[in-house]
């Protein structure tokens, strides 16, 4: 079991997770929609993952959304790196009804994203959807990995965010899958 916490003046917060658990999830963000896709990334990627957040959600969610993208991060590369005895690569489509989002990932140990979801503007019950990407550029910087989503199809807001969360999951699981042979999956010998 991993545990990081990070308390600012804006936030206060815990994760506890477990890369090779059932999918439990415990989350309290204060953020109605965001523990619904949090809910949904540990579900799919198998990882038991608890949540506390107190966020200065008076002001909006931004700043909780963030920190508890660089929290779960650091617990995420805390659990990975070294790798060593992982496939590394992960890939998934995920579909949701008319949406469809997939996800490439790297478990390079170096940080880049590309984001390409049409979700600048909008909010789904008070949660704006540019904080998507937020939360996956702290994930991606603060873990780090390389994270590609890309944005096949869709209109429906809801069902594109939530296809992202998913796939991202699925790409991760399917990135940690153990595998002996391949020892430390880089030719520099180390991740």
């Amino acid at each position: 079991m991993i545990q990081r916490s990070r308390k600012t003046k804006e936030t206060d917060i815990k994760v506890e997770l477990n890369l090779y658990g059932a999918g439990k999830a415990d989350i309290t963000t204060g953020i109605g929609f965001f523990d619904h896709m949090l809910d949904a990334f540990a579900r799919h990627s198998l990882i038991d993952l608890k949540v506390e957040c107190k966020g200065d959600l008076h002001i909006d969610a931004h700043h909780s959304v963030e920190d508890v993208g660089i929290v779960l991060g650091k617990a995420l590369g805390e659990a990975i790196y070294p790798a060593k005895g992982i496939e590394r690569y992960g890939n998934a489509t995920v579909v949701m009804d008319e949406a469809s989002v997939s996800c490439d990932i790297d478990l390079s140990n170096r940080a880049y994203l590309v984001c390409e979801l049409p979700l600048n503007e909008g909010s789904i019950n008070g949660f704006d959807l540019e904080l998507v990407e937020e939360f996956f550029k702290s994930v991606a910087f603060n873990m780090p990995l390389n994270l590609h989503l890309v944005y096949n199809r869709g209109t429906n807001r809801h069902h594109i965010a939530e296809a992202s969360f998913k796939a991202f999951a699925v790409a991760l699981r399917r990135a940690v899958v153990k595998n002996d042979r391949i020892g430390v999956p880089s030719t520099k010998g180390v991740l």
